[in-house]
């Protein structure tokens, strides 16, 4: 188990010391695929960093199975960072080596025997899939291969913990998927604990079962993937999952309007789409300001914003009638005027 208490870290520059991260605590359990999310800037980077004390913290703890990591000496550090290993955006892979070589390279710094180093780095490139890479250059290799012989480096020296900073940012979608399927394989199978950074909301989903959502180094929203997905509650995170809401807005006008989002959790596929058939059966005509769904297998996933015409009395009867839906999350989010936010919510279903 990780848990980072109170965690809070700052950086002197010419302007004057800045906050990069600002109480942060969180509980990472044993065997967690633990998603951290953010927009840049948010302390994201900042915070991996610090959960192998390549950054020290300012203030609080970062505990590793009960031990204060921020207590343990340079040498102990080194010998918890083979435990506590990382991937990267970049790769980061020794372009003059091979590939068997880059994956040996942990194990060498440890002083393991030259046989059993090649032994434990053939058997990585089975692991992810690249047995026949082993005398390649990284130069020779796709980015996603690149990124697979990383991941065979950092689990060398056998690890508990696996941090993947913005690990497939720089792959195409197909490659990203491979990779996170990798991943999530060798979650199950070595019973490794990973951290996922990411400002990609479509990783964590696909991937993770818990996530947080840093906003200006703190954190907004904290949970299981699912819930705080389908049920957003901070700015930050519904500007994460409705990345177009405010555009649907926009495009509508200014004048007050009353918000409703629709959450499609697997709901049955309709002959008549359901915002259609209110029309019909209550009389209410709703806008849709925006709307991203799909089908798949006959059921609906994505969500929909729309807007109520009408008085307190129409929302209420469309939200009673939307509600009635099943697997159809209701919320009513934000009341517009003039185009600006007021802070009222409540989730109705």
């Amino acid at each position: 188990m990780i848990e980072l208490r109170n965690l809070s870290k700052s950086f002197l520059t010419g302007d004057g010391p800045v906050d990069a991260l600002k109480h942060v605590s969180l509980t990472i359990n044993d065997g967690d695929i633990y998603g951290i999310i953010g927009m840049s800037g948010a302390g994201k980077s900042t915070l991996v960093r610090c959960i192998n004390m390549l950054e020290r913290p300012t203030e609080g703890s970062v505990v590793w199975d009960g031990v204060d990591l921020g207590t343990l000496s340079k040498k102990e550090i080194q010998q918890v960072r083979h435990q506590i290993t990382m991937i990267f955006q970049s790769f980061n892979l020794l372009m003059q080596r091979t590939c068997l070589e880059n994956i040996m390279l942990p194990l060498k710094l440890i002083h393991t025997p030259r046989a059993e180093a090649k032994a434990r780095a053939l058997e990585l490139l089975e692991t992810v899939g690249l047995p026949d890479k082993a005398n390649a250059y990284p130069a020779q290799l796709s980015g996603g291969q690149q990124q697979r012989i990383a991941i065979a480096r950092a689990l060398a020296t056998d690890p508990k913990v696996l941090l993947c900073d913005e690990a497939t940012s720089a792959l195409d979608p197909k490659t990203t998927h491979a990779i996170l399927e990798l991943i999530r394989e060798i979650n199950e199978k070595m019973k490794i604990t990973v951290i996922v950074i990411t400002h990609q909301m479509s990783v964590v989903q696909e991937i993770c079962n818990r996530v947080a959502i840093l906003e200006n180094g703190s954190v907004a929203e904290e949970g299981d993937v699912s819930q705080v997905f389908s049920n957003p509650r901070s700015a930050a995170t519904k500007a994460l999952v409705y990345p177009d809401m405010a555009e649907g807005i926009d495009s509508f006008g200014t004048a007050h309007q009353q918000m409703v989002r629709l959450v499609f959790q697997g709901a049955e596929a309709a002959a008549t789409p359901l915002i259609a058939q209110m029309a019909i059966d209550r009389g209410i005509a709703a806008n849709i300001l925006s709307a991203t769904t799909r089908t798949l297998g006959g059921k609906v996933y994505g969500n929909m914003l729309l807007n109520i015409p009408g008085g307190p009395d129409e929302l209420a009867t469309a939200v009673k009638y939307l509600s009635a839906t099943p697997d159809v999350t209701v919320q009513v989010d934000v009341e517009y005027s003039a185009g600006q936010p007021a802070e009222k919510e409540g989730d109705v279903r």
